[in-house]
């Protein structure tokens, strides 16, 4: 092995270590902000609150919409002033809209609430996948990506446990509900992180003093000579990265993955509860809460290997789809089948493609956006991939008020990750190169484009 492989293999190993259980920490809280809505729904809040299937799929989904306002400036903001400053921001303002919802009177002031959570994580996701872009070369993003991902199997696993305990245990404190207990204690960590965030995270692998001279010497080249052959081989600026039928394309299958994690993020916890109905089991909210964890434990696991297979073989386009394709033709089939166990076989292997998906997902993009132009598109796709947080919870809950079953919106959750997973495959791993050529004549120059583009 040279001493160049022996270097980077240090510097990458120094580098995951400090920033990646950090970020997972992050995402761990912001997620678990996000969606402990679900398990509040059918533990008091629906009831207290007044509200059938399709307004509380409204009530969670809106948020997406706060969120896919201000998404792109957002990114474009942490790009120009740095990660540390612009998460923080984002945490602390999150964390002052999750714990307010622990008081909310009404229906109404339920949505509002939502939407302003939206609005102000906006910017975190697309922000921390844009920071790791600035530390990891592209042959090792995948694994990174999908360790700092692991933080949404393990914060709905362990999330599940600890808002199941939280409303069971919590209720009568402070003279709230147990649900309304759970807001509380669930808003308060990202607020104490904001300020951990603050004087912890850094910019960029020149700012990183607890790296070495030779370490950052080392870094900073690699991920300079990569970016400047991608932005030469591909030539992406800001406007084309927003506007490009690629772009739009990426979007879409994004939406399909993150369609299939938010309907079963959201109605998971209301599934299980009626396998009372259904097949005549009793569960107590804290063995609901345990099996809830069971998909995305075995997912969280499954995620970091397949990215790791996908960095280590270079394959992305594949990694994507077949993790998608299986994931839509077992959702469907779990509602359907005669006993709990067999459901939620087929919901953990929708789980486990869902999850595997995420991570290599982010590597596609990132193979050919570079600078602003990451920021933004990025940022894009995330924003048009997340209006799947609106329509998934108010599309499936609409569904369910209609048919009186959740089989049709599980259906429309499969179709709509084979139709990702196809139109993934359809698109591959990047766009042809953009060669440039520029001829001089009397001065002045031109480009001659590749053929067929």
């Amino acid at each position: 092995m040279s001493t160049r492989t022996d270097l980077g293999n240090r510097v990458l190993g120094k580098v995951a270590m400090r920033i990646t259980p950090f970020l997972a920490l992050l995402y761990f809280v912001n997620y678990l902000d996000r969606v402990n809505i679900g398990f509040a729904g059918p533990n008091g809040l629906n009831k207290e609150l007044g509200l059938t299937a399709t307004a509380f799929g409204f009530a969670s989904g809106i948020f997406f919409l706060g969120y896919l306002i201000l998404e792109v400036p957002s990114n474009l903001a942490l790009h120009r002033f740095g990660a540390r400053r612009w998460i923080a921001r984002i945490m602390i303002t999150w964390g002052i809209v999750a714990t307010v919802m622990a008081f909310v009177p009404n229906s109404l002031t339920l949505v509002i609430l939502r939407f302003l959570l939206g609005v102000a994580e906006a910017g975190f996701f697309p922000g921390i996948i844009l920071y790791l872009t600035y530390w990891f070369p592209a042959a090792q993003r995948a694994k990174a990506v999908a360790l700092f991902m692991a933080a949404i199997p393990v914060s709905t696993a362990i999330g599940s446990t600890l808002s199941s305990l939280l409303i069971v245990h919590g209720s009568g404190i402070f003279g709230l509900s147990g649900w309304r207990f759970m807001f509380l204690v669930e808003g308060i960590p990202s607020i104490l992180l904001a300020f951990v965030t603050w004087f912890y995270l850094t910019d960029r692998p020149e700012k990183a003093k607890w790296l070495s001279d030779e370490e950052r010497n080392w870094l900073t080249t690699e991920l300079d000579a990569e970016r400047n052959a991608k932005e030469a081989e591909h030539h992406w600026p800001l406007r084309k990265a927003l506007t490009h039928p690629r772009i739009l394309g990426l979007a879409f299958v994004y939406f399909a993955i993150a369609y299939g994690l938010y309907a079963l993020g959201f109605f998971l916890p209301t599934i299980i509860a009626g396998f009372g109905q259904e097949f005549g089991t009793k569960l107590s909210v804290l063995q609901a809460g345990l099996l809830t964890a069971i998909p995305y434990v075995i997912g969280a696991v499954v995620m970091v290997l397949w990215a790791r297979h996908g960095d280590r073989t270079g394959e992305r386009t594949w990694h994507v789809a077949l993790p998608m394709l299986i994931g839509g033709a077992a959702i469907p089939v779990a509602l359907y089948l005669g006993s709990p166990f067999a459901a939620m076989t087929a919901v953990t292997v929708c789980a486990v493609g869902v999850c595997a998906a995420f991570p290599t997902f982010w590597a596609l993009p990132s193979n050919f956006l570079a600078g602003s132009a990451a920021a933004g598109g990025i940022a894009l796709i995330n924003s048009l991939g997340n209006i799947s947080g609106f329509a998934a919870p108010y599309i499936t809950g609409w569904l369910r008020d209609l048919t009186g079953t959740q089989r049709t919106g599980m259906w429309v959750v499969g179709a709509c990750m084979v139709a990702g997973a196809v139109l993934a495959v359809a698109l591959g791993a990047k766009p042809r190169a953009q060669r440039r050529q520029t001829e001089t004549t009397a001065g002045r120059g031109w480009e001659v484009p590749p053929s067929g583009q």
